[in-house]
């Protein structure tokens, strides 16, 4: 059974930094392009990076751009999200997606094809 667990969420003041990562049970992790999507309570996931197969492409939410660095270890199967300068409007659960057939350059677009979805953690930036 295919999983991805999120990790390194919390409580975390306005200005702060918080590192999450992804660990992913996926035989072939290399194959995926791996995602992070956030959804604040009452509203809509939205995207906010995704990263290539080979990890040399990173792609971003314009709100996030320059603050937030997405990583990959395709030999320990994990994806990291490096979180700087946080806001309280990006208070929300953040959730990691895995996408076997899509590009990392159009995650944002269109996220429907995405193979696997974490269960996310809790990201609370206090004003």
């Amino acid at each position: 059974q295919v999983q991805l667990i999120e990790s390194g969420g919390g409580l975390v003041q306005a200005g702060g930094s918080l590192r999450l990562s992804c660990a992913a049970s996926l035989r072939t992790f290399s194959n995926y392009v791996m995602g992070w999507f956030r959804q604040a309570p009452g509203k809509e996931r939205v995207f906010v990076a995704a990263i290539s197969r080979s990890g040399s492409s990173t792609y971003y939410a314009d709100s996030v751009q320059g603050r937030f660095t997405n990583s990959r270890d395709n030999d320990k199967n994990t994806a990291d999200l490096q979180m700087n300068s946080l806001k309280p409007e990006e208070t929300a659960v953040y959730l990691c997606a895995a996408d076997l057939l899509g590009a990392a350059r159009t995650m944002g677009v269109n996220y429907n094809g995405v193979d696997y979805w974490g269960k996310g953690t809790l990201v609370t930036v206090s004003s």
